[in-house]
């Protein structure tokens, strides 16, 4: 006979204070693993006990009185002890969806099974802007989880990550974001173009650029140049036009509360770009600059070009500088010219993106705020709401979001 016997104790019943001290109380033997969850006040509860084959007898009993005692339900089966290491790797997989429907949370799923994954706990992380829910998944084989589980989520609608479980998510992490239609709702050039009568032909080239079709620095040089003879005025004309998107305060905020640190990296210009970030807080800037002589724009840039490579070139050095592992930072962008940053990093956004971009980033984020993306970072709701609820602040207050 073994000289032990594993149990796996289920108990379910309606929630209430002191319930886990009475059942913990009644047990006997070795915890090997326990596990709880609680909804609308409903208890389910799972401990697997490690104990003398002599104590079963006796183990059962005592359960017995306290389910009488307590009004629950509570079953008691044998287990085979096996440890969970021996289901392979395990990962994050966190869903977001506005609203969430039960079909995507099944589709998503099933992906997991078919990549030979299983699911060893499920939580609701976020209940708003987005519903947002986190399955913990063992599998042996990741890439085939990857494969799955994104097919399923673009098949479906919904955004998904999937992450190593590991210590760099506890760790300090450097989150790098561009400007335009990323953490601002506008492209900048095609609001000082408006000044100077060229916004169409300036919008068709920053399309094109954004799509991937034309080289994202002679397409910079090109539209600067249509610029050119516009009062230096515009500037701050243009500062003022300027729209946050929703949830870009939130997210800064949050994480420079939290210890983390924040980085914008744009290919427009920072004689916008600087003020925008002095608002939020954030000290780590690169961004073009724009040449003025007389009071007007030139249409020439000053300096070196902050293109594709150069956003990545700003991503590592800003990692150096922070002393923070590539494998802790994010890359958030929607455009082309953020491809090379977002593949250096850790993990890469593709928010509202294009679709050469989301094809190639980690993950997506298709609903419109910006703060979601923590949610992805495997910050729940309530970490999110005691940042913002911090007396001291690292930073400044800003106007919340609008």
């Amino acid at each position: 006979m073994s000289d032990h016997t594993s149990l796996l104790i289920t108990v379910s019943g309606r929630d209430r204070p002191g319930l886990s001290a009475q059942v913990f109380e009644s047990l006997s033997g070795e915890v090997v693993d326990v596990g709880q969850s609680v909804l609308q006040d409903r208890l389910v509860q799972m401990v697997l006990l490690r104990l003398p084959p002599d104590d079963v007898a006796l183990l059962s009993r005592r359960l017995q009185a306290v389910a009488a005692d307590l009004d629950l339900d509570i079953d008691v089966s044998v287990s085979d002890g096996s440890d969970e290491r021996h289901r392979g790797r395990r990962h994050r997989i966190t869903i977001l969806a506005a609203p969430l429907a039960p079909g995507q949370v099944a589709a998503v799923a099933r992906a997991v099974a078919a990549a030979g994954g299983n699911i060893e706990r499920i939580d609701r992380i976020a209940p708003y802007p987005v519903t947002a829910v986190e399955f913990v998944v063992g599998c042996r084989d990741p890439e085939a989880l990857r494969t799955a589980v994104t097919t399923a989520a673009r098949t479906e609608g919904v955004d998904v990550s999937l992450q190593p479980v590991g210590l760099d998510r506890f760790g300090r992490r450097l989150v790098v974001l561009d400007v335009d239609s990323t953490l601002i709702q506008d492209e900048v050039i095609e609001l000082l173009a408006a000044h100077t009568g060229n916004l169409d032909r300036v919008a068709e080239i920053t399309d094109r650029a954004m799509r991937g079709e034309i080289d994202f620095a002679a397409s910079l040089t090109e539209r600067v140049a249509l610029l050119a003879g516009a009062p230096e005025s515009v500037i701050a004309d243009v500062r003022a036009q300027v729209r946050l998107t929703p949830g870009a305060r939130t997210l800064c905020r949050t994480l420079t509360r939290l210890g983390h640190d924040v980085a914008l990296v744009s290919g427009g210009f920072a004689e916008v770009v600087e003020p925008i970030a002095a608002e939020l807080g954030v000290e780590l800037v690169r961004a073009n600059h724009l040449e003025v002589e007389s009071g007007r724009l030139t249409g020439r840039l000053v300096g070196p070009v902050v293109d594709r490579a150069g956003k990545a070139a700003a991503l590592r050095e800003f990692a150096r500088e922070m002393g923070v592992p590539l494998s802790r930072t994010v890359a958030i962008g929607d455009g082309a010219n953020d491809l090379d940053m977002m593949a250096a990093a850790g993990l890469g956004v593709a928010f509202n993106a294009k679709p050469v971009v989301r094809d190639a980033a980690d993950t997506s984020v298709t609903v419109p705020f910006l703060d979601s993306v923590l949610f992805l970072m495997g910050m729940p709701r309530e970490e999110i709401e005691a940042a913002d609820a911090l007396s001291s602040p690292r930073h400044g207050e800003g106007p919340q979001d609008g």
